[in-house]
């Protein structure tokens, strides 16, 4: 059974989901990106108020809802210790075998993870979110690709960018009034350079930085390479946000002012020619 719906009736729940206030979604941008996500798994949309978070602009499946895909993809689970110390978890399936899963309150606090309230509060609930994870990726990782729960996301620590210095603050003009939704961000600066109303305005904001950045004359390919990694680290979190669509107008964008493009051989991207102007610029 196909759970497709049209587009504008996805929409349309993204923007009630979102209204509501009900379901942890900042915006119905978020809403539907997950709604579309669910949907890509032969899922109905809705079923992103059932079993997503949004947590740090990223999205999380609640610990249950992992549960549940891996029970319903033929796995087991037994809990065999389930304490605010310690919990264990022996989960089994018939492609992955069985393994024996543990997470402990002091194993958490030993790399720095259990200082926050949730740890502080519900040690127990945080451990089993720990270790279904754990067990679910390393047993059968089909059901969990590419999502993690609430609870490792908000312990994931963001990573910090490199320092750009000044001189793209100097080449780079400013360009819309700071009121928009999607906000385009320099290095070591916490607010925003510029705010567009739509994705495609930033698409367009973003492909100006990066052709300006590469077009000077005042740096070294070497450290021009290493800004362009920094501008793209500070701006990943939108970027990852982005449809096919958008990427390809950015890499068109890219083209069209200029900027040299690595080609794409047959071989791995690490293994891709250090231009100093490749991919990684977006």
């Amino acid at each position: 059974m196909s759970n497709l719906v049209p587009f504008s009736e996805v929409q349309a729940m993204a923007e009630v989901a979102a209204g509501s206030k009900m379901f942890g979604f900042k915006n119905p941008q978020e809403a539907m990106a997950i709604m579309l996500l669910c949907q890509a798994e032969n899922l109905h949309p809705a079923v992103a108020m059932r079993d997503y978070h949004v947590i740090q602009g990223r999205p999380a499946l609640k610990a249950d809802a992992m549960l549940a895909r891996f029970q319903q993809a033929g796995g087991s689970v037994q809990w065999k210790d389930y304490t605010d110390e310690k919990v264990t978890g022996i989960f089994s399936h018939p492609a992955g075998g069985t393994l024996e899963v543990s997470w402990t309150l002091a194993k958490a606090k030993a790399i720095g993870i259990a200082n926050k309230d949730n740890w502080r509060n519900y040690p127990r609930a945080m451990l089993r979110a720990r270790v279904a994870s754990e067990g679910i990726r390393s047993v059968y990782p089909g059901c969990v690709v590419g999502v993690y729960t609430p609870e490792e996301v908000q312990d994931f620590t963001p990573t910090p960018a490199k320092d750009m210095g000044v001189a793209e603050r100097v080449d780079i003009p400013e360009l819309v009034e700071q009121d928009g939704a999607f906000k385009l961000y320099v290095p070591n600066n916490p607010e925003p350079y510029s705010a567009f109303h739509t994705k495609e305005e930033w698409v367009t904001g973003y492909v100006s930085m990066v052709a300006r950045l590469h077009k000077s004359d005042k740096l070294p390919d070497d450290v021009k390479k290493e800004k362009l990694d920094s501008l793209k680290a500070v701006n990943m979190d939108m970027l990852e946000g982005l449809d096919s669509i958008q990427k390809i107008k950015i890499r068109s964008g890219l083209v069209e002012a200029g900027v040299s493009l690595s080609p794409k051989p047959e071989q791995s991207r690490q293994d891709y020619p250090d231009t100093g102007h490749s991919e990684d610029a977006f």
